[in-house]
């Protein structure tokens, strides 16, 4: 079985985010009629051909039971994640206290790393505020900290959901990296999320 040439990776990848586009601009209207899916088509591609849209590789890996541990796992975190901010808003006495962490990931994916930070930042309580797409830091904004342990065991949050995202739709060098943690990663994964 021979390789697969870039240029049809490449293809294959620019169809796939064309259809993406072709169906967030159907959402948007709340139909899927002929016409929508036409003037989708249109503007997506007037949209790649005018704006610079960086190349994103898919991996064409899909892994559907860990698609749906990534999805249960990320509605019970926001769950959780907004009783815990409206508990501080209503707490009485309560003492702000927040820190900026710098997250180095495992995953060199432009994809992936969007992904995790889209989903720290849906998690009520914390934001991306910076990402490094060179060296693959997240720099995230954390609310209601104070010890180095609570600092250490929201690292090992964001890595693992870094980990569920390649294990559901990762590249299996993505895979293997998030297997083989480096060493500024390994006491934060060791620890139970």
């Amino acid at each position: 079985m021979s390789p697969e040439s870039p240029r049809r990776t490449s293809l294959r990848s620019q169809l796939a985010l064309l259809a993406g586009l072709v169906v967030l601009w159907c959402l948007v209207w709340g139909q899927f009629t002929p016409l929508s899916v036409l003037t989708g088509v249109v503007l997506a591609i007037l949209v790649s051909l005018l704006f610079y849209l960086p190349a994103i590789d898919l991996s064409g890996r899909v892994n559907p039971w860990f698609l749906l541990v990534f999805f249960l796992r990320l509605i019970v975190d926001i769950v959780r994640a907004s009783i815990g901010v409206a508990w501080l808003v209503v707490k009485p006495g309560f003492s702000p206290s927040s820190a900026i962490l710098a997250i180095p990931l495992d995953t060199r994916s432009d994809l992936i790393m969007m992904l995790t930070a889209e989903s720290i930042s849906l998690v009520p309580g914390s934001l991306v505020v910076d990402i490094d797409r060179e060296e693959s830091v997240l720099y995230v904004h954390v609310i209601d900290v104070r010890t180095d342990e609570e600092l250490e065991d929201y690292r090992g949050k964001v890595f693992a959901t870094e980990r569920r995202l390649v294990m559901a739709i990762g590249s299996r060098d993505d895979v293997w990296r998030v297997n083989q943690p480096n060493e500024l990663t390994r006491a934060s994964r060791e620890r139970p999320s």
